[in-house]
C-alpha cells in the first residue's frame, strides 16, 4: 500500500499531450490544497442557525461511551456527516481521505485528523429510536424559528417515495407497485422549508403513521402559535377517515385528492359532456369546476365537501376529485389551493438525488431512520442558505446539486499556522459576489 501511495504521487509527464511548446506535469504533491473550499459556507449557515450544535447534544445524551476514552466529540462527527452529504460525499468510505483536509478539520472544529470510516459507522448505528424522535423534534423547531413573524396561515403537505434497498436490511418487504423490496418513507414540507421525515416499511399503509407526525406538528405549532391556521394537504393516499376526522375536530383544515369512483363522476357527468363538447368546437383542454356534498360508506353517513375538475383534453376525459374543508371558488381550491403541492416532489427530488437521502444501506432500522436525518439537517442548511441569501441572484431558485456544484467545489490552498488558518480560493471563481453575500448574509456580526 505504501508503495502504491508513492507512485500515485510521482511526477507523470507520459500521459498528457504538450500545450504548443510546453511539457505537461501532473502529481500529487500540491499540499495543503482543497477541493471544497466552499463548505465554509454550510458551516457559516450553520452557526447562525446553530442546527448541528443542537443536535449533537441530543446525541451526547444518547452517547454511552466512556468519555476519557473517546478521541471524536460527537459534534465534529456529525458535521463530518452532514457537510459531507452536502459536497456530494454519501459514503462513509469517503471520509478516510477528507479527514486529513483542512478544511475539513476546520468546519468541524478540530485541527487534527477526524474520524475514519469505521468510526463515523460506529456512530450511525448507536442510532435508537427515541434519539430520533427528539432530532425529529429539532427539525420542527427549527422549521418554527424560519419565520420571523407570526404566520398567518400553514400548508403543510404530506407525501411517500420509494426508496429502493439491496439487502437484508430491517424492515425489508416487496412492494408489489414498484416491483421491488424498498421503504416508503413519509415526508412533510411547508413550501420549501422541511418539517419531518419518517422511514415507514413498505408493508404498510404509506400513510399509516401520518395521523400521528400531523398531531406532534400541530401540538407544537399551537403551543407556539394558538391561533394559526393549518392546512393538511396530501393526494388520495392521505384521504384516510381517521386522519381527516381528526383534522375536523382539532380546527386543521385540508384539501386532499380523492380516488375516482363511479358515484363521484355520475355527480360530474354533466360537466364532462359540457367539457367534451366545448373541447370539439375549440380543440383546445377544456376545464371545469364544481363542489358537492359525498358521503362514502366509510364516513359513517358524515358529509363531507367535494370539489372537481371536469377536463377534457386530447386523451379525452379527464376528471379529478378532491375533499376539503375550505370555502370559496372550486376552481381557485383545485388551481391555487390543491395542485401546487406538486412542487413537493422536487424536494423529495432533492432530498434523494442531491443529499442521497436514499442511502439506507445499513442492516439496523434506526440506523437508516438517522440517515434519512443527516439528509434532512444538510437539506435545511441549503434551504436557509437559498431562501435567506440567494434571493434576487441566479441561483435563487436552483437546487441543491447546482448549488453544490457552483458554491460548494472551489479550489482552495490552505495555510494554517498557530496564528490563522488562511484560505486562498481561486482567482478566476465566477461566483465571488455570490460567496461574499453568503458570508455575510450569516455572519455572527
Amino acid at each position: 500500500m505504501t508503495e502504491c501511495n508513492a507512485s500515485e504521487n510521482l511526477i507523470q509527464d507520459d500521459f498528457f499531450p504538450n500545450l504548443k511548446s510546453r511539457k505537461i506535469e501532473v502529481d500529487f504533491n500540491g499540499g495543503n490544497v482543497s477541493s471544497d473550499g466552499g463548505v465554509l459556507l454550510l458551516r457559516q449557515v450553520d452557526r447562525k442557525i446553530k442546527l448541528l450544535g443542537r443536535a449533537s447534544k441530543i446525541l451526547d445524551r444518547h452517547d454511552d461511551r466512556q468519555k476519557g476514552k473517546t478521541e471524536h466529540g460527537t459534534y465534529g462527527m456529525l458535521v463530518q456527516r452532514v457537510f459531507g452529504i452536502g459536497c456530494g460525499y454519501e459514503d462513509l468510505n469517503d471520509h478516510n481521505e477528507l479527514r486529513h483536509d483542512i478544511v475539513w478539520q476546520t468546519v468541524a472544529g478540530e485541527d487534527s485528523e477526524l474520524a475514519s470510516a469505521p468510526t463515523l459507522c460506529r456512530f450511525e448505528n448507536r442510532a435508537t429510536r427515541r434519539m430520533c424522535m427528539e432530532l425529529s423534534s429539532l427539525l420542527i423547531d427549527v422549521f418554527m424559528e424560519s419565520f420571523e413573524n407570526e404566520p398567518g396561515e400553514i400548508i403543510l403537505d404530506f407525501d411517500n417515495t420509494d426508496d429502493r434497498i439491496h439487502g437484508k436490511q430491517e424492515g425489508r418487504f416487496f412492494h408489489g407497485y414498484y416491483d421491488e423490496y424498498c421503504f416508503l418513507p413519509l415526508y412533510v414540507f411547508c413550501g420549501e422549508k422541511l418539517v419531518a421525515a419518517l422511514l415507514q416499511p413498505s408493508s404498510e399503509d404509506g400513510a399509516k403513521h401520518a395521523g400521528a407526525i400531523l398531531k406532534m406538528i400541530v401540538l407544537k405549532l399551537r403551543a407556539k402559535w394558538p391561533s394559526l391556521k393549518i392546512v393538511y394537504r396530501g393526494d388520495s393516499g392521505f384521504a384516510r377517515p381517521r386522519h381527516l376526522h381528526w383534522c375536523e375536530r382539532n380546527n386543521v383544515q385540508y384539501v386532499v385528492g380523492m380516488a375516482r369512483n363511479a358515484t363521484l363522476e355520475g355527480k360530474v357527468s354533466t360537466l364532462l359532456a359540457e367539457a367534451e363538447r366545448e373541447y370539439e368546437e375549440s380543440g383546445t383542454r377544456v376545464r371545469k369546476y364544481t363542489s358537492f356534498g359525498y358521503s362514502a360508506g366509510s364516513w359513517h353517513g358524515r358529509e363531507r365537501k367535494v370539489v372537481a375538475k371536469a377536463e377534457y383534453n386530447e386523451h379525452g376525459r379527464n376528471p379529478r376529485f378532491v375533499l376539503t374543508t375550505r370555502d370559496g371558488d372550486p376552481g381557485d381550491i383545485y388551481e391555487k389551493g390543491f395542485c401546487p403541492r406538486g412542487d413537493m416532489e422536487n424536494r423529495i427530488k432533492e432530498q434523494k438525488l442531491g443529499l442521497f437521502s436514499d442511502r439506507t444501506s445499513a442492516h439496523k432500522w434506526w440506523t437508516n431512520q438517522f440517515r434519512i436525518t443527516i439528509s434532512c439537517l444538510a437539506y435545511v442548511l441549503f434551504e436557509r442558505m437559498r431562501n435567506l441569501a440567494l434571493k434576487g441572484t441566479e441561483l435563487a431558485e436552483a437546487q441543491v446539486g447546482t448549488i453544490r456544484l457552483k458554491l460548494m467545489k472551489i479550489g482552495t490552498v490552505i495555510r494554517r499556522n498557530t496564528r490563522k488558518i488562511q484560505f486562498s480560493l481561486s482567482s478566476s471563481f465566477p461566483y465571488k459576489s455570490i460567496f461574499w453575500r453568503i458570508a455575510e448574509t450569516f455572519s455572527s456580526g
